[in-house]
């Protein structure tokens, strides 16, 4: 789409006040997104306010509602809740409170507010602005304010973030704080993994979500647990027998742990709650199972935010104050939000009445329009989870063995979320009717007839391990072309899915060019991205880059507090990406780093000098500390080394330097919850591809596809999953560099600059105009967003 830019320069907050607020039960990622609004604000020369306490905060005044300065919003990005604290208040619900409020803002001159919380924290602050005009004239026939007063505040803007670990707001596909409170449960799912399995025990966790399963229901999906209770999907009658037939199969295929997930919601058809508790005295007493209940609890909420929702959050609280400055009188309150991996306004009122749907549907026992109106997102995490968690049996399998052979293999470095990707590729391809081999060792184990068949059970506890238990090589196939149509040929494979970066993609374009060559690559090909690096064409993330973004960010943390206990220190940390500067950029971002080079964005000593004088004058402040982050090959001349020598040199009496080096820390770990998700859920997409492809391919006993459009790389871009020819993405691909000649995040960069205080440009062209919440067709859940 060919757009003139458009800059925000034009756009001056000069002599406009804002107030910031958090309220509600607090998320992690809150504080990166208030940090976010302060910055901008006093960016773009408006004045901001702190309100403490949330509307209870408003409606008291005096030092709850304070000026704030750009030092005011350091070192909270990294700290959960809220730093500005929150509150239930009873007052606020009252037309007395809110006058109040009104005139504590008139006070101060505040007719903007960004509004950071729940459902129905928006939807108080929308009646404010409903009643805004008429409490100012109630204010002023009551004598506490002047007449001059009512004509120069007349207006209320309102801009609220979804800030809920629930993500039970519709029109949004993330809500701040969501990603990390999966953190937490993963984190938990992993160590209790370990017990049960030493026991042969069943766990029942219990997670958050009183009127939403989204918690329950992705961790669900990232740990392969046996069985998921949700309040929009209860289970049918007779769900007590299903399930235990199911725990008792799996333990007879020698699993040795269950684990059962129960939203603190869950309900049965009739409505009735179905408790952790009740879950527990089920298997106890129908299959004696040493069976456990964990309790998750307030430790959802807590911890560190992850990288995601501090990216999310500093993202949302630019996108709030452009809307805040552009709003008219006319403008409804919106809603800035995420859909895809786009920012998009929304007007406020249509989300708060969308998700009121969902649980009038859920109280009238329409189960299955509450998972529509939940969201594509919602329904297709669904949907892939019936798909991987129940293998059907034989008898329910396609009535016509296909006979297909399909064959997945990792190539190039490993990425944290491969072993989710093959997994759920096998038990798709197996429920769809194929017959499953993994290729050992990339196409160097492919040549050399490393290739075994797996089965449905082989798989089992894949998604939470990280590295690539198949192995991975970075050989392309070139070399081997021969022996490869050979080792095709011999185990009949009839399609292949290649789990891999930038060399996985080689890959493919290799074999699509021999298929003049060797008939047997003339099968159903597809690519799935996967590396940290996050360069591969035709798509805006690959699967690692998320977990190799959180090592990153987690260092940071604890190097940027080393910093700040022995005062004036600037580190230089190196990353892994090789000339992608996707690490470096965004790790910065969510470190709240003073800069990050990268080889997209060429730079020169004059840009290195101005760096050492920023960071001169801002040890002068009372932030005494700097981060650096520099990609390995984004100059081959400024090492790191350099830059190291160049800072301590310029900065000699007034900082020391330090350099850290992450190397492949950033490839190992265990794979986040992001990574998990993304990885199962195009993985089985593609398999669903696969199949139509070789449906449609299958001629006179034999697979034969020769067209571009069967070698294809599915990837995500901006709100859509899109399967592109392989071919046609050459086009847009620097091979020198393995990069893609455009990146969508290099639109982010100017977002870090601010936030770090360098005066930049900042393209909002994509910035939101407002939309409206869509409602979706079934049809499009399958073929939709992620």
């Amino acid at each position: 789409m060919d757009h003139q830019p458009k800059f925000f320069e034009n756009l001056s907050g000069t002599g406009k006040a804002i107030g910031v607020l958090t309220s509600g039960g607090d998320a992690q990622g809150m504080n990166a997104a208030v940090r976010a609004v302060v910055r901008m604000g006093i960016y773009v020369k408006a004045k901001v306010y702190f309100v403490y306490e949330g509307y209870q905060g408003m409606v008291d005044g005096g030092d709850n509602i304070v000026e704030v300065s750009w030092e005011s919003v350091s070192s909270i990005l990294q700290v959960g809740g809220t730093v500005i604290g929150s509150a239930r208040c009873k007052s606020f619900r009252t037309r007395e409170g809110r006058l109040q409020a009104a005139f504590n803002l008139v006070q101060r001159g505040i007719t903007n507010l960004c509004v950071i919380g729940g459902d129905g924290s928006l939807t108080g602050a929308n009646l404010f602005r409903e009643e805004w005009s008429g409490l100012l004239e109630e204010l002023a026939q009551k004598g506490k304010i002047d007449e001059d007063a009512v004509k120069k505040y007349a207006y209320l803007n309102i801009v609220g973030m979804v800030g809920s670990i629930d993500n039970d707001f519709c029109g949004t596909d993330m809500t701040i704080g969501t990603d990390s409170a999966l953190h937490r449960i993963i984190e938990v799912v992993d160590a209790i993994m370990t017990t049960a399995q030493s026991h042969q025990r069943t766990f029942v966790l219990e997670v958050m979500g009183r009127h939403c399963g989204y918690l329950a229901l992705v961790s669900a999906l990232a740990c392969g647990a046996d069985w998921v209770f949700i309040p929009e999907y209860p289970p049918e009658e007779g769900w007590e027998d299903s399930m235990c037939v199911k725990l008792s199969e799996n333990r007879a295929r020698k699993k040795r742990l269950n684990i059962i997930i129960v939203a603190e919601g869950a309900i049965d058809c009739h409505n009735k709650p179905i408790t952790s508790e009740k879950v527990k005295d089920l298997v106890v007493q129908r299959l004696g199972f040493d069976t456990r209940v964990t309790i998750l609890g307030h430790v959802q909420r807590g911890g560190t935010p992850s990288a995601f929702d501090r990216i999310l959050a500093s993202r949302m609280g630019v996108e709030a104050v452009l809307a805040l400055l552009e709003a008219t009188p006319a403008t409804p309150a919106c809603v800035v939000s995420l859909s895809g991996n786009q920012a998009v306004r929304l007007p406020l009122m249509e989300c708060v009445q969308m998700t009121q749907e969902v649980q009038k549907a859920m109280d009238e026992g329409r189960f299955v329009e509450a998972v529509r109106l939940r969201g594509r997102s919602f329904e297709n995490n669904l949907n892939t989870y019936k798909l991987l968690s129940h293998k059907k049996p034989d008898a329910e399998l396609p009535k016509v063995r296909t006979n297909f052979n399909v064959a997945v293999l990792n190539v190039g470095a490993p990425a944290a979320g491969m072993n989710a990707a093959v997994r759920a590729a096998v038990r798709v391809g197996i429920t769809e009717g194929h017959k499953m081999f993994a290729v050992i060792d990339g196409f160097e184990g492919f040549a050399r007839g490393k290739i075994k068949e797996i089965s449905w059970g082989d798989v089992g506890g894949w998604t939470g391990q990280g590295g690539s238990i198949l192995g991975t090589k970075r050989t392309l196939p070139a070399k081997y072309l021969e022996k490869i149509a050979d080792q095709m040929r011999t185990n009949n494979i009839n399609a292949l899915m290649v789990i891999g970066g930038f060399e996985a993609y080689e890959s493919c374009l290799q074999l699509h060019e021999a298929r003049s060559r060797f008939e047997e690559f003339c099968v159903p090909i597809c690519v799935l991205p996967a590396t940290i690096s996050n360069n591969v064409p035709g798509t805006d993330f690959s699967i690692g880059a998320d977990t190799a973004l959180n090592a990153i960010v987690e260092t940071c943390d604890r190097i940027k507090q080393s910093a700040s206990g022995t005062k004036r220190r600037v580190f230089i940390i190196e990353t892994m990406g090789g000339y992608c500067g996707y690490l470096a950029n965004m790790g910065a971002l969510a470190a709240g780093a003073d800069a990050a080079y990268i080889f997209e964005e060429q730079f020169d000593i004059r840009e290195l000098q101005a760096n050492v004088e920023h960071l001169t004058e801002k040890m002068k402040t009372s932030i005494q500390r700097g981060l650096v982050l520099r990609n390995e090959n984004c100059n081959e001349n400024y090492t790191t080394d350099f830059i190291y020598q160049l800072y301590s040199e310029e900065g000699k009496g007034v900082f020391d330097c330090r350099k850290n080096v992450l190397g492949h820390m950033q490839q190992g770990g265990a794979p986040s919850p992001f990574d998990r998700n993304f990885g199962t859920k195009i993985s089985a997409k593609a398999m669903q591809w696969i199949s139509k492809k070789l449906k449609e391919t299958y001629r006179k006993g034999k697979v034969f596809a020769n067209t571009d459009d069967s070698v294809c790389l599915l990837g995500m871009r901006r709100r859509n999953l899109v399967f592109q020819p392989v071919a046609e993405l050459k086009t847009e691909t620097d091979f020198v560099h393995r990069i893609p000649k455009e990146q969508w995040w290099l639109k982010l960069r100017p977002l870090m600059k601010i936030l770090a205080k360098y005066k930049t440009s900042y393209d909002v062209s994509d910035s939101g105009q407002l939309e409206h919440v869509a409602m979706h067709s079934p049809k499009e859940a399958e073929t939709g967003a992620i």
